[in-house]
């Protein structure tokens, strides 16, 4: 396939049995570019994928490991197998959202997610939480990631770091909501109970919304991205955004730049900051002498600050260089973690988690731009399953360097320290992750 060919084929049609004349119709007489209903239904994925979340797994801990007597290591290592399988899924499932589109794959990830979280209320056995729960964090790690962001980036160019801001934001909210609710449901009903609820809530807001709405691409309905309408041929096989000389790198051409291999350096470097300071920051505030309530306090600024982040990178990543953002948040983040590791007291406390905070929403929301801005749309999927691994690897890296240096020293010091010389390092890659020549 030619790096010239263009992004839609002739005839492709992706809303099932709607016919794709009746679809041109209705979306142009909307008053609102139709990109922003696949803004709202990506959200609707992310938080309805946070039934999969680390937070989520949480709040079963106690009473799971009470009723069956497992240890806190054993409940932990399904998050490990889920990430390993997510990691090892992420290049075989990137090439069909491209082909395929986010529609139908999402809908399958919610509905395995719901499955799973059935299976989990019966669970009787070790083996049968690893096996339920490590399916279930697969699709967490991998298809809900790779599908969101695929489907926000087929739809914007101009206005993606903006668009690409609420989907990151989006995760925050899931955050907040799913565990309160399962927590709520667990208190009153029990741990069974619990995920029976989860399943329900990711039918309702993980299923029928991406199935109803969800488009592939705009040139599939007639417009290009951003909200222009497109000519007529266009509308059928072509694409002004490709015309115009947008970047369509294939995903053999990605792998042969610089600019991709500079931007997994960075994933590889900032991720296991994210992930590891994240988990840990609770148990460090308490080691340096701050009460309970105040740490959890701390931690809520941290998750304010992440999507207060996302909206602010959003509202400048469009006009700035997507690596000047990536560099600011990754030192955003040196600085967090160095405050962190120096914590006396809350003020220094609050402040270290906003700006790791901002830094993480930073970096959550113009990743997927960056990769997006850099080789374009037409293979994104494909791009990001190969990427992918970098992070979902980071991630479990991260509470494991934490963990390990904090059993041999005592603390977390020589952790946080570590983190903060992993995000310099990373903001210095940023700086030369040039976008490649199309």
């Amino acid at each position: 396939m030619s790096r010239r060919d263009p992004i839609v084929r002739p005839g492709v049609q992706s809303a099932g049995t709607i016919s794709r004349r009746l679809r041109l119709g209705l979306i142009r007489r909307l008053p609102f570019f139709y990109g922003w209903m696949i803004v709202g239904c990506a959200v609707c994925s992310n938080v309805a994928r946070q039934a999969a979340a680390v937070a989520t797994l949480s709040v079963f801990i106690v009473p799971m490991t009470h009723e069956f007597g497992w240890s806190r290591t054993g409940v932990s290592g399904a998050v490990s197998f889920g990430a390993l399988l997510g990691a090892l899924a992420a290049p075989f499932a990137g090439p069909l959202f491209d082909r395929h589109g986010s529609r139908a794959l999402l809908v399958g990830s919610a509905v395995v997610v719901s499955a799973c979280s059935v299976a989990l209320a019966g669970t009787q056995s070790l083996l049968w939480f690893y096996a339920a729960f490590g399916l279930s964090r697969m699709m967490f790690s991998t298809p809900f990631d790779v599908g969101t962001t695929s489907a926000v980036a087929k739809w914007f160019v101009r206005r993606r770091a903006r668009a690409m801001a609420f989907l990151s934001m989006s995760g925050s909210m899931g955050l907040a909501l799913i565990p309160f609710l399962a927590q709520l449901v667990i208190a009153a009903h029990g741990w069974r109970a619990g995920w029976l609820t989860l399943a329900a809530v990711v039918i309702v807001i993980g299923v029928l919304p991406q199935w109803l709405l969800l488009v592939r691409q705009p040139e599939d309905v007639g417009v290009t991205p951003d909200g222009e309408l497109a000519g007529a041929g266009e509308a059928n096989g072509g694409s002004r955004a490709a015309a115009a000389g947008e970047a369509a790198y294939t995903r053999a051409e990605a792998m042969a730049t610089p600019a991709l291999w500079l931007m997994m350096a960075y994933t590889l470097l900032v991720f296991p900051v994210q992930a590891g300071l994240s988990l840990h920051q609770a148990p460090h505030l308490v080691a340096r002498g701050l009460s309970p309530t105040i740490a959890a306090t701390i931690v809520s600024a941290f998750a304010i600050a992440a999507a207060a982040g996302s909206l602010l990178v959003g509202a400048i990543g469009d006009r700035a260089p997507a690596r000047a953002t990536l560099c600011a948040s990754a030192v955003l983040m040196a600085l967090g973690a160095a405050a962190m590791r120096a914590v006396d007291g809350p003020l220094l406390g609050f402040a270290a988690a906003i700006a790791f905070g901002a830094g993480v929403g930073g970096i959550l929301t113009m990743l997927p731009v960056a990769w997006a801005n850099y080789f374009g749309r037409a293979h994104f999927g494909a791009i990001r399953g190969i990427t992918l691994p970098a992070q979902v690897g980071g991630q479990a890296l991260g509470p494991l360097i934490a963990g390990v240096l904090h059993d041999a020293t005592g603390n977390y010091g020589a952790g946080f320290a570590v983190f903060a010389l992993l995000s310099v390092l990373a903001a210095i890659v940023a700086v030369f992750a040039r976008p490649p020549r199309w």
